[in-house]
């Protein structure tokens, strides 16, 4: 595990952005049984430990995406993190509604956004991908230039990284599931004991925990 991700790992388990439990599981808003709840919003709350992620974010920016002219962050969860990367790097930033909004002018996009100008977007968390690609695609539909995506974390569902290839969206994420479960057995958030069923639910989590 790269030490970046071991080090944003214990952070969320350390404040307890991510919570892991097999016996009391998670209900989320689709519906779905999760034994994993992921608040990346909380890491707000905490200076150093948002200082890490934003000082990640622009590493990477700057290793894969070095000809980005605006930073676009995805509502409502990335707002805050794109906002620090777009300072950090001094670029403009917008950001982008799930859907455009039914009053005013109905913007879908905040900000402002030229054609062909080329966009890195900043997202909290990915699980299908399904919310995140959304905002790719208003963006394409503005005439930006989506040169890829970066997240704090990643359920690295098989379903997430279809689409993801599907829409030629390159992703980087400074976590992700598996690492953050080596890293949860280290510092004895989880017994051993508890890997199986959390790998299991990685596999099947929209029936997982439907049959008894």
């Amino acid at each position: 595990m790269e030490n970046v991700e071991k080090t944003i790992a214990k952070q969320l388990l350390g404040i307890k952005a991510v919570k892991l439990d097999v016996e009391h599981p998670f209900t989320w808003a689709s519906g779905w049984k999760s034994p994993i709840y992921c608040d990346n919003r909380k890491m707000l709350s905490y200076p150093t430990e948002r200082k890490v992620i934003c000082n990640a974010f622009v590493n990477v920016i700057k290793d894969n995406f070095k000809d980005v002219d605006v930073i676009a962050g995805v509502a409502t969860g990335a707002i805050a993190y794109g906002m620090m990367v777009a300072e950090a790097l001094d670029k403009p930033f917008i950001y982008v509604r799930p859907k455009p909004k039914d009053h005013g002018t109905k913007s879908q996009i905040e900000g402002e956004i030229a054609k062909n100008q080329r966009v890195v977007v900043v997202e909290d968390l990915i699980s299908t991908g399904q919310s995140s690609l959304s905002a790719t695609t208003a963006l394409h539909q503005a005439g930006a230039i989506v040169l890829g995506m970066i997240a704090i974390f990643s359920y690295n569902f098989d379903t997430a990284r279809r689409s993801f290839e599907y829409a030629d969206v390159e992703l980087h994420t400074l976590c992700q599931y598996d690492s953050l479960l080596e890293e949860a057995v280290v510092e004895k958030y989880i017994k051993k004991s508890d890997l199986e069923v959390l790998k299991q639910w990685r596999i099947s989590p929209s029936t997982w925990g439907t049959q008894k």
